[in-house]
């Protein structure tokens, strides 16, 4: 890959809103472009087609996930121990066999159909860290992590649009809809990150501020979990919630808005997302302005609560119908993604700086997601073969209730251990 010292040099001596600007939209774009090889998919039905009593649609998911899931347990030693030199490889590694996977399924039979989609989530779950271990570790992290993470709102339900519209507008099949929207989106994905690979590292300002972030060995990584196990557990627990609510709404999305009397206005999966993102963008990148890492980290602790407070509110209006479907998804998921990127980019960044520990966050985040999407094939096998009664809307909305209370009471506990955790801290100093 054509490689420029001038422009890393550049970029060095940018002033910060501008290296935000640059590196974060880099960012946004890379990954945003790297759920056209993943989550297209997803804008299909493929109505009336089972196997082995598995509606089509669910097996592909849960085959998917269950790939991704196995991606982030290898991930927790891939990840963690990666060296710098090694991003752009693995990158292009992992979107050479996201796309020969799409092709392979574009024109396997429907039991081939699964192997090729549990194929493309292994390489695919291991995307995200590659791409946020450019931003770790910097005195603007939460701003480019807020950038980045929007991905998570945005870009799975504008890929889904296009999807929608290949097939709708173009006569795509529903099999080699992934493959074609993934290509279209490469050359973008290609030149966000050549320009991942000139920002410079860290500064002696930003190692100051938030810690050294370092590769992990092994030993590291059992000493780091062992030291503060009670809390990450928790911290896991919240985020294993997290991740199921947000897998189903992102997974079955098309179902939930058709079962609402949407069905037939793809543009709403992108357009209800806007506010959320917006939202999220501000509140988020607001943190970066926190300079205590305790602060933040206490801070980061109330978001989740009034976020889990959010969802539980706009989802008993909802029922009660005092709020309308539109109004309901946005407020919902709101809720959601404020927490969900929390974890993703911000909270545990700010838990190493904080008790400054060497290492670095994605470490602490793949253990997380691990959990996570294990979590989500349990509850889809779940509700295929025990709730299939229910439908989508109201699935979804027991998810949410019951899921945000779980969540209030694992921050209360977390929030605790960590304060005592501090103050043990404290008085060894």
């Amino acid at each position: 890959m054509f490689y420029s010292t001038a422009l890393k040099r550049q970029l060095a001596h940018r002033h910060p809103a501008v290296f935000v600007m640059i590196a974060g939209l880099a960012a946004f774009v890379a990954y945003g472009c790297v759920y056209a090889f993943r989550k297209p998919f997803t804008a299909a039905g493929f109505t009336g087609l089972e196997i082995w009593g598995v509606q089509y649609k669910i097996a592909l998911v849960i085959a998917q996930v269950a790939g991704y899931a196995l991606s982030k347990f290898v991930g927790i030693r891939l990840i963690s121990a990666m060296g710098a030199h090694q991003r752009a490889g693995n990158l292009l590694v992992i979107l050479a066999i996201a796309a020969l996977s799409l092709l392979g399924f574009a024109f396997s039979s429907l039991k081939w159909g699964l192997f090729w989609m549990f194929l493309n989530g292994i390489p695919l779950g291991m995307a995200w860290g590659v791409v946020f271990s450019y931003l770790e570790g910097r005195r603007v992290t939460e701003a480019l992590a807020a950038m980045l993470c929007i991905n998570f709102i945005i870009s799975s339900g504008f890929v889904k649009t296009v999807g929608r519209w290949v097939m709708l507008e173009k006569g795509v099949s529903e099999f080699q809809m992934p493959i074609t929207v993934g290509l279209m989106f490469l050359p973008a994905l290609l030149i966000c990150i050549w320009l991942l690979e000139h920002l410079p590292p860290p500064d002696a300002a930003d190692k100051a501020q938030r810690n050294e972030r370092k590769a992990m060995s092994a030993a590291d990584r059992k000493t780091l979990f062992q030291k503060y196990a009670p809390g990450l557990l928790l911290l896991t627990g919240i985020y294993l919630i997290l991740t199921i609510i947000r897998d189903l709404r992102d997974n079955f999305a098309v179902e939930i808005w058709t079962e609402l009397g949407f069905g037939n206005q793809p543009a709403i999966l992108t357009n209800t997302e806007l506010p959320i993102a917006l939202l999220v963008l501000l509140s988020l990148g607001a943190m970066t302005f926190v300079s205590g890492n305790f602060r933040a980290l206490w801070i980061n602790h109330g978001i989740v609560i009034g976020s889990a407070l959010l969802t539980i509110g706009s989802t008993l209006l909802f029922q009660q119908k005092m709020l309308s479907p539109v109004a309901w998804f946005v407020l919902s998921g709101a809720g959601i993604f404020l927490s969900y990127i929390l974890f993703n980019g911000v909270l545990f960044d700010r838990l190493l700086a904080a008790f400054r520990e060497p290492g670095n966050a994605g470490f602490l985040i793949y253990v997380a997601d691990a959990v996570g999407y294990l979590g989500s094939v349990l509850v889809l096998l779940w509700r295929n073969f025990g709730r299939s009664e229910l439908n989508w809307v109201d699935f979804f909305c027991d998810l949410c209730l019951y899921g945000s209370m779980m969540i209030m009471l694992l921050t209360l506990f977390s929030f605790a251990y960590l304060r005592r955790k501090r103050s043990a801290l404290s008085n060894t100093l």
